[in-house]
């Protein structure tokens, strides 16, 4: 593979977390990042051996040597981010959502659609489990029949407490929604990814369980305890919980619920698929092990070993059978499969999930925010 050179806009939590997932990638050079608090930028990319530190997000671009972009920033930005990202004719890698409204999704499929020479993907990179790879294998083989029920939920506590504060929890950063787009949108591409099936119908009900919270004179990273000494209170815009019922393009029924709210649950993310046959559940919190569900026989497991793994599964795991891989294995493996189709010449059909994979989600989550508002099914355009 040829060895491409490799930018980060943003580098909070997430923007953390692509470096070290770019540094395990043999066939990718980490060369520059930008963030818009140049002494963190500074400090990372000394930390990290990362040789250019830019001062602006036009510079960055304009730099010939760079190949691909990460896009970290929050999701206010990443439309306009993202458009710039490729009509300077960078591949895109952006963090999920890919942006605030379907419009915006809409136009930058537009903007893609002018650069065929580039890739883009969306980082849902739960797909990049090999279990969940072996999931969708096996269903597509027939084992469980078909398709009948998608259920589960993802379950977080990051924002029990009223002093637990985050800017996904503002319209004028994060767009309409927290939960269902930051969380919520994991769920539904993991599902509509294994089993091929499209969400084309909700009915929802959102809520913003703390309305009120203590917000912090100074930003605290995500998924951090600190309480604030010195805050105000603010009035909450967007969601902490929902709950969806769906239909699919095939005839499925399914249901799910997010939320930050649910003490102990760091990231819970589980989906059980029923078929006509057998069933299918899996949990991010035991990613080694795939539930298998029957009715005249025993329930088993499918533990995690690269001996026997589909193919395609098996593309994703690189430790022996008893070694457990994680979140971080899979979120690698999503940069390895976008790598992996830039050096292959852009051929076939990708595993990760695409620009329209993303704005699909997008209209899910204004469909499901509109269908709470005005107590209806409302049908996905």
């Amino acid at each position: 593979m040829k060895k491409l050179n490799v930018a980060i806009i943003g580098l909070g939590y997430i923007g953390e977390s692509h470096i070290e997932a770019v540094h395990r990638l043999g066939f990718c050079n980490l060369y520059g990042v930008f963030d818009a608090n140049m002494e963190t930028a500074k400090a990372k990319a000394e930390y990290y051996g990362i040789p250019k530190c830019y001062n602006s997000i036009d510079e960055l671009l304009a730099d010939p040597n760079v190949d691909a972009v990460h896009n970290c920033t929050p999701t206010m930005l990443h439309h306009k981010i993202n458009c710039q990202i490729l009509e300077a004719g960078k591949h895109l890698f952006s963090e999920k959502p890919l942006c605030t409204t379907k419009a915006e999704a809409e136009e930058l499929i537009q903007v893609k659609a002018k650069h065929p020479e580039l890739a883009a993907a969306v980082n849902f990179n739960y797909r990049m489990n090999p279990l969940v790879g072996e999931m969708k294998a096996r269903i597509e083989a027939g084992e469980i029949g078909d398709v009948r029920i998608m259920q589960g939920s993802y379950l977080q506590d990051w924002l029990l407490y009223d002093t637990d504060y985050s800017w996904r929890l503002e319209k004028a950063v994060s767009g309409d929604s927290c939960a269902i787009a930051d969380i919520g949108s994991h769920w539904m591409d993991a599902v509509q990814y294994v089993t091929g099936h499209k969400i084309v119908k909700v009915l929802a009900d959102v809520e913003t369980v703390i309305p009120v919270r203590k917000k912090p004179t100074k930003a605290n990273l995500t998924f951090t305890s600190v309480v604030p000494t010195d805050f105000e209170e603010v009035q909450v815009e967007n969601e902490d919980y929902a709950a969806v019922l769906f239909k699919t393009d095939k005839g499925a029924r399914g249901v799910f619920c997010v939320s930050e709210l649910c003490a102990g649950h760091g990231c819970y993310l589980n989906f059980e698929i029923d078929g006509s046959k057998a069933a299918f559940m899996w949990n991010q919190e035991e990613n080694d092990r795939l539930w298998v569900g029957s009715r005249n026989g025993d329930n088993s497991l499918i533990i995690r070993n690269p001996n026997s793994l589909s193919p395609s599964a098996k593309e994703f795991t690189s430790l022996a059978k008893g070694h457990p891989e994680g979140w971080n294995d899979a979120f690698k493996g999503n940069m390895w499969a976008f790598y992996k189709f830039i050096d292959g010449g852009l051929q076939g059909t990708p595993c990760f999930a695409t620009l329209e994979d993303a704005a699909h989600l997008v209209a899910l989550t204004e469909a499901i925010l509109l269908s709470s508002k005005e107590e209806r099914w409302v049908e996905v355009k």
